[in-house]
């Protein structure tokens, strides 16, 4: 492992020649924008990541109990604006070396050169009076809705969620709003030896998953929140050679939060059902079921008006799982991120947005711009004691081995060794098994689970 740990400095290096040449901390960084001469309608820039990840004692049955992983990914996006239209497109490259048959690496680590956005926009004026924007999109692009728990980009995995499709952008002084009617890019390849051996093939996006909706944000209303509401749709069937569980999900939530700020207090609280339908199984005519799931995040937080910037938060999490009801009562979290909720994901990710429920603490601190870090607990207790907790695949359908599942503690630390072009971000977790992830019929029992990484981006 320490020989993998080296060839990330290594790469990451090697992937920025001359990019930190007479740009001491703090200065400003070279961008591809200034290489190309600044012109006035013309955007580019690009990124190089090189991580390195390694899991002791796997939570997950039927896998390795050991597992490392190098991950390298690099973008670079162009976007030319004649006006009242715009051309942009942009170009990611996700590939993860040193994996084999025995790890948990799949299409979330290895997306091999797909190009996740290629739009046409056009600028609609002000359509809803003097000082209103408007926006129409169309092709493949990339989306962060509200807290991005349920739609966004991510950033910590190694590939990312995109869409193709249409998508109207509206903002005024009441507010914005956005709605989308799209096909859900699906990584390709999917089978396991491809993934391992990076191959190349387009994503699918098709008729056969459908994602759609409208979010809508409002500026300081109630005490000087924010408030969000949104209603996504979520309709999928089975295409030749692949068969699935023909979900018909539509999910309204609302979001309140007061952004953190110096010597004040700051608080969040969001909210969503899940209703419609799914099949019991991937099979021809399985039987289906009424959906009806919930999830839950709450956070009263305190940011201290002091030099290194300290909040304190409590946190819960909730996401509702499958019983023994009639309703299919897992909450399905669309294409929402998991990382600043519940941690890395990567080769890691145990928790997520279905059946669980999270307490827990945050400390944050940002000693300067350079450095910043946070170390946070979770408790873990599933909602539903014969479903799957969170995202492990552990379950016991009996129910008999409990709920609580253990705890969580995780830790990262960032530095910009030139300030906006290029950073480490280290971080380590520990999942404590209870007796939930001890006792499952198909635990794997292997102990506490560690798991770390590091990393490198150039960002130019």
């Amino acid at each position: 492992m320490t020989y993998r740990l080296c060839l990330v400095s290594a790469l990451a290096l090697a992937s920025t020649p001359a990019l930190a040449q007479n740009a001491p901390a703090g200065d400003t960084a070279w961008t591809l924008q200034d290489a190309i001469g600044d012109p006035d309608n013309l955007e580019v820039s690009g990124s190089a990541r090189v991580r390195y990840e390694a899991l002791h004692n796997q939570f997950r049955p039927a896998l390795d109990r050991n597992d490392d992983l190098v991950t390298l990914r690099f973008t670079l996006a162009a976007r030319y604006d004649a006006g009242p239209v715009e051309v942009g497109a942009e170009l990611q490259d996700s590939r993860a070396y040193f994996g084999d048959t025995g790890s948990s690496v799949g299409t979330g680590e290895v997306n091999a050169v797909e190009l996740i956005q290629a739009y046409l926009a056009a600028d609609l004026g002000q359509p809803f009076g003097a000082g209103s924007e408007a926006r129409l999109t169309a092709g493949r692009f990339t989306m962060d809705l509200g807290s991005r728990r349920l739609v966004g980009r991510n950033n910590f995995r190694n590939a990312t969620n995109a869409f193709t499709g249409v998508r109207f952008d509206a903002k005024g002084s009441g507010g914005k709003l956005t709605a989308f009617v799209t096909m859900p890019q699906q990584r390709l390849p999917s089978d396991k030896a491809s993934i391992l051996d990076n191959e190349v093939e387009w994503d699918h996006e098709g008729t056969d998953l459908l994602f759609w909706g409208a979010f809508g944000s409002f500026s300081k209303l109630l005490g000087g929140a924010d408030l969000e509401a949104y209603f996504y749709g979520l309709d999928e069937d089975d295409r030749p050679g692949v068969a699935t569980r023909d979900r018909r999900l539509y999910t309204p939530g609302f979001r309140l939060v007061r952004a953190p700020a110096k010597g004040q207090a700051d608080c969040e609280l969001e909210y969503a059902h899940q209703f419609g339908s799914i099949s019991d199984s991937t099979a021809v005519n399985a039987p289906r079921r009424d959906v009806s799931a919930n999830f839950a995040h709450a956070a009263l937080g305190y940011r201290f008006a002091a030099k290194w910037q300290p909040r304190v938060a409590l946190e819960y999490d909730f996401a509702s799982g499958d019983g023994s009801g009639r309703d299919y009562g897992r909450f399905d979290s669309l294409y929402g991120p998991r990382r600043s909720d519940f941690g890395p994901t990567g080769i890691y990710g145990p928790l997520g947005r279905s059946n669980i429920h999270a307490p827990g603490v945050r400390l944050e601190a940002a000693p300067s711009r350079l450095l910043d870090g946070f170390v946070s607990y979770r408790a873990l207790w599933l909602d539903s004691a014969s479903d799957s907790f969170a995202n492990t695949g552990v379950r016991d359908p009996s129910g008999r081995a409990g709920r609580f599942a253990g705890h969580q503690v995780e830790g990262r630390v960032r530095y910009w060794f030139v300030k906006d072009l290029l950073r480490l971000d280290t971080g380590a977790a520990v999942l404590f098994d209870g007796p939930f992830l001890r006792d499952a019929p198909n635990a794997p029992r292997s102990g506490d689970t560690l798991y770390g990484y590091v990393d490198l981006t150039a960002t130019f």
